[in-house]
Parts: structure tokens; C-alpha cells; sequence
């Protein structure tokens, strides 16, 4: 296989529109032309994730840091970021990174987090703008009257897309009714059958706006009783958000709760809470996630798992009545995603995961 084409495999999983303005994602180095038959995933890139690739006739890294971030004006091979992509440039392995992208996407490193923990995924911790629930309204209008009904939906804030406002799909047809002895009709007469010409008018709106935008609809409509209907749409699931909300089978106390990340991720888990406090709904985020500490706690769950958690964050945390927090560090929440890389790219290629933590914190005693 081309590289060409597992990028497209990686960039359809991880879409790169979904990573933060400041990161780096994607291809670091390598040929797009040059074909592929061994993948190796991994978090970090280090010397060790070099050697290896290169001892086993890897042609690709998959890692999820980027090795070229911030300030990068050189990759002189006297610079140790330098060194390493000479080697592999000199080796022919390429080096693709999916970092924010990857925590956000549907598949990704927090659906891996929340597996490997045993969780039921529900949803994510914040949802990106464009992977909001969303409704899709119909309404029915008398032509001349579309206008302003549309307009009414647009202040109520129905039919932004993305960078877009005010879109709408229009079709005029003819709409017929028969008013009943009790209407108060704007348009035709009591008993008789009305035919009038009417616009179908479709638009989305997020569905947390549904009330504030039927109330616009009904004082814009001319009609007392308007025909309009309303579809929760399905989709955005590979663009869901930042980290994810899920829940256990049963509930579970802290300490219990935290010996079983332990096992399932394979370090060491420090947690933070009553250790009796039963767990079932579990908020997680790979990698280090204090900053959504307030968010969590507005979710009303009961554990939060994530890592490099400081002492005042959560001392602060916990004295507001937020829930547990379980600390099992940046690699170790987040190296459970190597599996789903391998899992993607396995049915058609060789692919591996570089299994030995590169965690710098390396001595423990």
C-alpha cells in the first residue's frame, strides 16, 4: 500500500479539521509515493520508538505526539529532534502524527480510554461546535409570508452551518386544508376545502434552541395553527468532542474503582475522593486534563479519570463538591490508543504498537 493511501485511512479516522489551531498534525516526513507494508503506533517519539521501527523494517510510525511542535526552526541532525528524523528519513520510515485530532475523534484516544476502562460510552465531555446535536425543521409557509417566517427562525438562531448563517433549502408546492367548525383560519373558511400555494422551507438549528425557535415560528406564521415538523439528525459521530462520558455496569466504590484502571490500563492510578463513594457514571480524558475539571463537575458524574492532575486543581476541585478524580498519568491514559491504531490499519497492513512506556518519568521508588 502507498502511503499515500494510509494517510487517507488515518485522515478519515482522525480528521485533521478536528485538531487545535496550535498543534501539528499529520505528515512529519516521509514519501506519500513510497509504499507501506509495517506500521508501528506509538505515543511518544523517542530514540527506543526509532530503534525499534528501524530494527523491524517499519516504514511508518503512527504516534500520537507530535515530535515537531512549537518554535521547531531546524531539523539539523546536531539538534536531538533533528537526529532522529535524519534517521528515519535515512531509514525510510515515515512519520505521521494524530494528536489533537485523535482526541477528539470518534475512535479515537478517549473511546480507547473509556474501553480500556470498561465504560459504556454516552457521549463526550464538551462537544465541538459542529458535532452539536442537531435538529432539522420543515415548515410549511405561504410563499409570501416565507421571508419573514425564515427570518423569525434565523434571530432564533436556526440555520447556522459552520462559518455559514442564515441557510435554508426552499421548495414552493400547494398546500390544501379543510378548517373545522372551531378554527379561526387566516386563509380560506370554515367548512370549505382551501387550497393555497405554499413553500417548504428546511433548515437545521441545535437542538438546544428547539423551544426558542418554535416560539419564533408560531409568532411569524400567519397560520393559527402552522404544519411544521422537526427531525433529531444522526452524524458528526467520528467529530464528537473532547473527552467522554460513560458509565460502568454497576456501581462500584472508589477504591475498587481505581484498582480496576489500574489493571485495565497497566499502571499505577492515584486516586482523589472518598474511597467508599460508589462510582458508576465515569467522565475520562487522555492526556492532562485539570483544564476540564469545572466541566466535569458540571456533568454530575461520579469519577473523572485523566492525567498530570496538580495538588491545588483538585484540592480546590474537591472542596467545590466536584466528583472523584483518578490521576493515572499523560502516557498511561493515553496508550490505549495505539491499540485502535493498529486495529485500523491491520486488515491491510503489518501493523504493531511499540508496547514499553515512554513515560520520561522512567525510575520509580
Amino acid at each position: 500500500m502507498l502511503l499515500a493511501d494510509v494517510i487517507r485511512i488515518l485522515d478519515e479516522a482522525y480528521p485533521p479539521r478536528l485538531a487545535e489551531g496550535w498543534d501539528s498534525v499529520g505528515l512529519v516526513c516521509g514519501d506519500p509515493a513510497a509504499e507501506v507494508t509495517r506500521v508501528l503506533a506509538c505515543v511518544d517519539v523517542t530514540a527506543d520508538v526509532v530503534d525499534a521501527a528501524l530494527d523491524q523494517g517499519v516504514q511508518l510510525i503512527v504516534a500520537h505526539h507530535p515530535l515537531l511542535l512549537r518554535g521547531v526552526d531546524t531539523v539539523a541532525a546536531s539538534t536531538p529532534k533533528g537526529a532522529l528524523v535524519h534517521r528515519l528519513i535515512t531509514g525510510g520510515c515515515a512519520l505521521f502524527t494524530a494528536h489533537t485530532n485523535a482526541d477528539r475523534a470518534h475512535g479515537g484516544v478517549n473511546d480507547a480510554l473509556a474501553a480500556a476502562l470498561g465504560l459504556t460510552v454516552t457521549g463526550p465531555v464538551e462537544y465541538l461546535d459542529q458535532a452539536r446535536p442537531l435538529d432539522r425543521w420543515g415548515v410549511m409557509v405561504p410563499s409570501e409570508q416565507a421571508d419573514e417566517v425564515l427570518a423569525a427562525m434565523f434571530a432564533a438562531g436556526a440555520g447556522r452551518v459552520g462559518e455559514y448563517s442564515e441557510c435554508a433549502w426552499r421548495v414552493d408546492g400547494t398546500g390544501q386544508f379543510l378548517p373545522g367548525t372551531a378554527a379561526n383560519p387566516a386563509v380560506g373558511a370554515v367548512g370549505e376545502p382551501t387550497t393555497v400555494r405554499e413553500t417548504r422551507v428546511e433548515l437545521v438549528a441545535d437542538r438546544s434552541a428547539r423551544a426558542e425557535i418554535e416560539r419564533a415560528l408560531r409568532r411569524a406564521h400567519p397560520y393559527e395553527e402552522p404544519a411544521f415538523d422537526v427531525l433529531e439528525l444522526v452524524g458528526g459521530e467520528r467529530e464528537w468532542g473532547l473527552g467522554r462520558v460513560g458509565s460502568l455496569p454497576e456501581a462500584v466504590p472508589l477504591r475498587e474503582f481505581t484498582e480496576r484502571a489500574a489493571r485495565g490500563l497497566g499502571v499505577a492510578v492515584r486516586a482523589a475522593g472518598d474511597p467508599d463513594a460508589p462510582v458508576r457514571t465515569v467522565a475520562v480524558c487522555g492526556g492532562a486534563g485539570d483544564s476540564l475539571l469545572g466541566t466535569v463537575s458540571r456533568l454530575g458524574v461520579d469519577a473523572y479519570v485523566t492525567g498530570d492532575l496538580r495538588h491545588h486543581p483538585v484540592d480546590e476541585h474537591l472542596r467545590a463538591g466536584g466528583p472523584a478524580v483518578l490521576d493515572a498519568g499523560h502516557w498511561g491514559t493515553e496508550f490505549p490508543w495505539c491499540a485502535a491504531v493498529a486495529e485500523l490499519l491491520g486488515s491491510v497492513l503489518d501493523a504493531r504498537v511499540y508496547d514499553r512506556p515512554t513515560d520520561p518519568f522512567t525510575v520509580r521508588a
